[in-house]
């Protein structure tokens, strides 16, 4: 998952980076609302955590802007403890969660983690897929009730398949997903993580298809052949 974080104190951005990159998310940061309006109106994340008091265009400009753009990201409003009609100006806007400073950073992950959830569709913390079981909190995957170990950077590719299962997803879109700004990540490099996180599901009947020149597809647990499509290749047949 990717996020955006929108906050001018460089020790809160970077305390709240180091944080969540811990938990395995992509963590962009921009300093002010004009680089946040530019980098939403360009690129894709899952979350923004937005500070409403940024320099240049405040955080309630760059949240209306959004909105306008019929943008449904979820974002997280950051505001000082007493900004009681900023709080209620950013929920109207369309702002989905708001936090006081300060704030306790377990709270923080924790309502990051419901926020992804709902933009990826909401419903239950665990994702049940056949016999595998991905727990959305605790971000670790099962199998027939054996945990899997998985690299943050495969988990994060379960997550991404998971949310579209049954749907084609293309290289370009596991990049922008999964990484940060100035990483430098192939598509040779996301087929490695593809071929890893495909070994690894496969002992529990777990298909993930490669559709050569497209992208990849997890197919629907009950059965439909997304490998039915026209290009399409077998799992085992290795990453293309």
């Amino acid at each position: 998952m990717r996020i955006l974080l929108a906050e001018d104190d460089s020790v809160l951005a970077d305390g709240l980076t180091r944080s969540l990159r811990q938990s395995g998310y992509a963590i962009d940061c921009v300093k002010n609302g004009q680089e946040a309006d530019t980098a939403l109106s360009t690129q894709e994340f899952d979350l923004l955590i937005l500070d409403l008091g940024l320099p240049k265009m405040s955080g309630l400009e760059v949240l209306r802007r959004l909105r306008a753009r019929s943008s449904l990201l979820p974002v997280l409003i950051l505001t000082a403890a007493d900004s009681i009609e900023q709080r209620v100006n950013g929920l109207d806007l369309g702002a989905d969660d708001y936090m006081a400073k300060p704030f306790a950073l377990s709270e923080l992950e924790a309502r990051v983690r419901a926020l992804t959830r709902r933009g990826a569709g909401g419903g239950p913390t665990v994702i049940r897929h056949g016999p595998l079981a991905y727990d959305q909190v605790g971000r670790s995957a099962y199998i027939n009730d054996q945990m899997l170990e998985l690299s943050a950077r495969e988990l994060g590719l379960l997550e991404i398949l998971l949310a579209r299962t049954g749907r084609l997803v293309s290289k370009e879109q596991l990049v922008d997903h999964l990484c940060e700004w100035g990483e430098e990540v192939s598509n040779n490099a996301i087929e490695v993580y593809v071929h890893r996180l495909r070994k690894k599901l496969e002992v529990g009947g777990i298909r993930i298809a490669t559709v050569r020149g497209l992208g990849y597809c997890l197919e629907r647990a009950t059965g439909a052949a997304a490998a039915t499509a026209p290009g399409a290749v077998e799992p085992g047949a290795g990453p293309k």
